[in-house]
Protein backbone atom coordinates (compact mmCIF):
# COMPACT_ATOMS: atom_id res chain seq x y z
CA UNK A 1 0.00 0.00 0.00
CA UNK A 2 1.36 3.40 -0.98
CA UNK A 3 0.19 6.53 0.77
CA UNK A 4 1.10 10.03 -0.30
CA UNK A 5 3.44 11.72 2.13
CA UNK A 6 3.29 15.50 2.15
CA UNK A 7 4.99 17.96 4.45
CA UNK A 8 4.70 21.75 4.20
CA UNK A 9 7.61 23.82 5.51
CA UNK A 10 7.49 27.61 5.93
CA UNK A 11 10.29 29.86 7.18
CA UNK A 12 10.46 33.25 8.90
CA UNK A 13 13.97 34.73 9.34
CA UNK A 14 14.74 37.78 11.49
CA UNK A 15 17.92 39.85 11.88
CA UNK A 16 19.04 40.16 15.52
CA UNK A 17 22.10 42.42 15.19
CA UNK A 18 25.86 42.05 15.17
CA UNK A 19 27.62 39.77 17.61
CA UNK A 20 31.35 40.46 17.73
CA UNK A 21 32.42 40.20 14.06
CA UNK A 22 29.40 38.20 12.86
CA UNK A 23 25.78 38.85 11.93
CA UNK A 24 23.15 37.14 14.09
CA UNK A 25 19.86 35.83 12.72
CA UNK A 26 16.95 33.93 14.20
CA UNK A 27 14.65 31.84 12.05
CA UNK A 28 11.36 30.21 12.89
CA UNK A 29 10.41 27.08 11.00
CA UNK A 30 6.80 25.90 10.67
CA UNK A 31 6.33 22.23 9.70
CA UNK A 32 2.88 20.86 8.84
CA UNK A 33 2.13 17.17 8.29
CA UNK A 34 -0.22 16.97 5.30
CA UNK A 35 -0.02 13.17 5.23
CA UNK A 36 -2.50 10.55 6.37
CA UNK A 37 -0.17 9.03 8.97
CA UNK A 38 2.08 10.10 11.83
CA UNK A 39 5.58 11.25 10.96
CA UNK A 40 8.60 11.84 13.21
CA UNK A 41 11.36 14.32 12.39
CA UNK A 42 14.65 12.46 12.87
CA UNK A 43 17.41 14.69 11.45
CA UNK A 44 18.30 17.87 9.62
CA UNK A 45 20.72 18.95 6.89
CA UNK A 46 21.33 22.66 6.36
CA UNK A 47 23.38 24.37 3.67
CA UNK A 48 24.24 27.94 4.64
CA UNK A 49 25.70 30.13 1.88
CA UNK A 50 27.46 33.38 2.74
CA UNK A 51 27.70 36.44 0.49
CA UNK A 52 31.43 35.78 -0.02
CA UNK A 53 30.57 32.41 -1.60
CA UNK A 54 31.66 30.25 1.32
CA UNK A 55 29.34 27.44 2.39
CA UNK A 56 28.67 25.80 5.75
CA UNK A 57 26.92 22.46 6.15
CA UNK A 58 25.12 21.50 9.34
CA UNK A 59 24.00 17.89 9.80
CA UNK A 60 22.48 16.64 13.01
CA UNK A 61 19.82 14.70 14.84
CA UNK A 62 16.40 16.28 15.35
CA UNK A 63 15.91 20.01 15.81
CA UNK A 64 16.74 22.02 18.94
CA UNK A 65 17.25 18.76 20.82
CA UNK A 66 13.85 17.35 19.87
CA UNK A 67 12.52 14.73 17.46
CA UNK A 68 8.89 15.87 17.19
CA UNK A 69 6.11 13.52 16.12
CA UNK A 70 3.37 15.10 14.02
CA UNK A 71 -0.04 13.49 13.64
CA UNK A 72 -1.90 14.04 10.35
CA UNK A 73 -2.84 17.70 9.97
CA UNK A 74 -0.70 18.80 12.93
CA UNK A 75 2.01 21.46 12.89
CA UNK A 76 5.22 21.99 14.80
CA UNK A 77 7.31 25.14 14.98
CA UNK A 78 10.64 26.02 16.50
CA UNK A 79 13.07 28.92 16.50
CA UNK A 80 16.82 28.59 16.10
CA UNK A 81 19.63 30.83 14.96
CA UNK A 82 22.63 31.33 12.74
CA UNK A 83 25.76 33.46 13.03
CA UNK A 84 27.24 34.28 9.64
CA UNK A 85 30.30 36.35 8.65
CA UNK A 86 28.51 38.48 6.01
CA UNK A 87 25.45 40.78 6.17
CA UNK A 88 23.70 38.64 3.53
CA UNK A 89 23.40 34.88 3.24
CA UNK A 90 20.90 32.13 2.60
CA UNK A 91 19.84 28.83 4.09
CA UNK A 92 18.27 25.74 2.53
CA UNK A 93 18.24 22.08 3.33
CA UNK A 94 16.09 19.13 4.25
CA UNK A 95 14.59 17.24 7.16
CA UNK A 96 14.66 13.47 7.47
CA UNK A 97 11.41 11.90 8.64
CA UNK A 98 10.16 8.41 9.37
CA UNK A 99 6.54 7.27 9.20
CA UNK A 100 4.84 4.99 11.72
CA UNK A 101 5.21 2.11 9.27
CA UNK A 102 8.99 2.64 9.02
CA UNK A 103 9.21 4.51 5.71
CA UNK A 104 12.05 7.10 5.69
CA UNK A 105 11.82 10.19 3.52
CA UNK A 106 13.29 13.69 3.22
CA UNK A 107 11.37 16.97 2.96
CA UNK A 108 13.07 19.92 1.30
CA UNK A 109 13.38 23.19 3.24
CA UNK A 110 12.88 26.03 0.75
CA UNK A 111 15.77 28.45 0.48
CA UNK A 112 15.39 31.69 2.42
CA UNK A 113 17.55 34.80 2.67
CA UNK A 114 19.27 36.10 5.77
CA UNK A 115 20.05 39.81 5.49
CA UNK A 116 20.51 42.90 7.59
CA UNK A 117 17.74 45.51 7.14
CA UNK A 118 19.90 47.77 4.95
CA UNK A 119 21.93 45.10 3.14
CA UNK A 120 19.70 44.93 0.06
CA UNK A 121 19.25 48.71 -0.40
CA UNK A 122 20.94 50.28 -3.40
Amino acid sequence: MSTKISVHIATHPKYLGQHEDKFAFAYTIYITNRSEQNITLKNRHWIITHADGSIEEVIGEGVIGETPELAPGRSYSYTSGALIPTPVGSMRGSYGFITDDGHSFRAEIPEFTLHTPDALLH
